[in-house]
């Protein structure tokens, strides 16, 4: 059987066909759509593609892009994001995915990229390629009976408006620039493409299941729109009595008035008995802002973003520390792309990294360090963990102030 693995610059590459192994590999359906197909081609930015194919067929994907994630400090910095990576039950133990993902991150390195980001479908399976969990998320359900919520609330006139039923094309007008100043707050959240706002509003073809979501959004006293959030209402009733849950998809705000506006806008329709969200941030205030912080309880929390270091000094000149303070770390890479012994010197004016010959204060592997860029873990959790080594007393602790962040690294989006 000819099996070959080949990317989107080689001549004869079948993205179409491509595009039907993502759909077969996420176990979406057999096919894409024509119609899917056609907007993909038409209105997406590909990135590069790299596919296995057999007798026409391809058995495995795998898809790297340019993206914008923002670090501590509050910068953005560029990574080379990984996604659509599958590979057909028939075809595993094969070495295709270790085959296409040296290759993409061997070129990722040499053309100059500092570090490399994906989503994990299931944990067990990048750390070998030197990722390691730098950002996690938390499910959310409220039961507006027992949240303590004054009835018939009103947002106070000083603190700005809510504005309700707004229309899609208000969303993708006025979304994207709302969406950057808040990103650039919150560590681990990366950029949203063009197509992103038309398939949340609807704008591109979806798979039949899909819903329109509500759209409501926050105005200061000033007019400036500070917050806008997105739900889905489900109008169910038990023996007469209203029972509905509203399902919430996102919600950016950029200051804490907008927060909680949008929160109490959300749990104060009129036969919505409890809210739902997916995709929160794991120390997520939403709890604290209710009268009542155990009416919402948590339902799921897992890892989401990883991360994996590709150029140690240029990653770590690029973040914030708000404090001063030194390291040595050694560290160690499965694939050979990040390897060395690195001092960092930083502080809040800014940070220098470069190879040094001093004794290590910690020894590290990549995947390790990719944990602890975002500040979501401290040091001295992964050396209770076994998962780094502490060559001069005190180091990790050293570390988790060096690195140390006051909110928890949080992407909003999968991607």
């Amino acid at each position: 059987m000819d099996l070959q693995i080949r990317t989107s610059t080689d001549a004869g590459f079948d993205t179409e066909e491509w595009l039907h192994g993502v759909t077969r590999g996420f176990l979406r359906a057999p096919r894409m759509s024509a119609a899917e197909v056609s907007e993909w081609l038409t209105r997406s930015d590909p990135g590069r593609l790299r596919g296995a194919f057999t007798d026409g067929r391809c058995v495995a994907t795998y898809r790297s892009f340019d993206q914008r994630l923002t670090v501590p400090g509050g910068t953005d910095v560029p990574a080379h994001a990984v996604t659509g990576v599958t590979v057909s039950p028939g075809h595993r133990r094969r070495g295709l995915l270790t085959r296409m993902m040296t290759a993409d991150l061997a070129e990722a390195k040499e053309g100059g990229e500092m570090l490399s980001t994906l989503v994990a479908a299931e944990h067990g399976i990048y750390g070998r390629f030197g990722y390691g969990p730098a950002g996690a998320s938390a499910a959310y359900t409220v039961e507006r009976a027992e949240a303590g919520l004054a009835a018939n609330w009103t947002l106070p006139a000083e603190e700005g408006v809510l504005d309700f039923y707004v229309d899609g094309s208000l969303v993708r007008t006025e979304g994207p620039e709302l969406f950057e100043r808040f990103r650039l707050l919150h560590p681990g959240a990366v950029d949203r493409p063009a197509r992103w706002w038309s398939v949340a509003t609807g704008e591109v073809p979806r798979d039949p299941a899909w819903r329109e979501p509500w759209f409501v959004v926050h105005r200061d006293a000033d007019g400036t729109l500070q917050g806008m959030a997105s739900f889905t209402t489900d109008r169910q009733w038990d023996r007469g009595v209203p029972d509905g849950t509203a399902t919430v998809h996102w919600l950016v705000a950029t200051t804490p008035t907008a927060e909680r506006a949008l929160w109490r806008s959300v749990l104060s329709m009129d036969w919505v008995r409890r809210l739902k969200a997916d995709q929160l941030p794991p120390d997520a205030l939403l709890p604290e802002l209710l009268p009542n912080p155990r009416a919402a309880r948590v339902t799921e929390t897992n890892d989401f973003l990883w991360l994996r270091p590709l150029d140690v000094p240029a990653m770590l000149r690029s973040r914030g520390y708000a404090v001063e303070g030194e390291l040595v770390l050694e560290v160690t890479d499965p694939l050979g792309l990040a390897a060395g012994r690195f001092l960092l010197t930083a502080g809040p004016d800014g940070a220098d990294c470069a190879t040094t010959t001093r004794a290590a204060d910690l020894t590290l592997d990549a995947s390790a360090l990719g944990t602890l860029y975002l500040g979501d873990r401290p040091a001295s959790r992964l050396l209770t963990l076994g998962r780094l080594a502490e060559e001069t007393p005190g180091a990790a602790h050293r570390a988790d102030l060096l690195l140390g962040t006051h909110r928890r690294a949080w992407t909003p989006d999968v991607f």
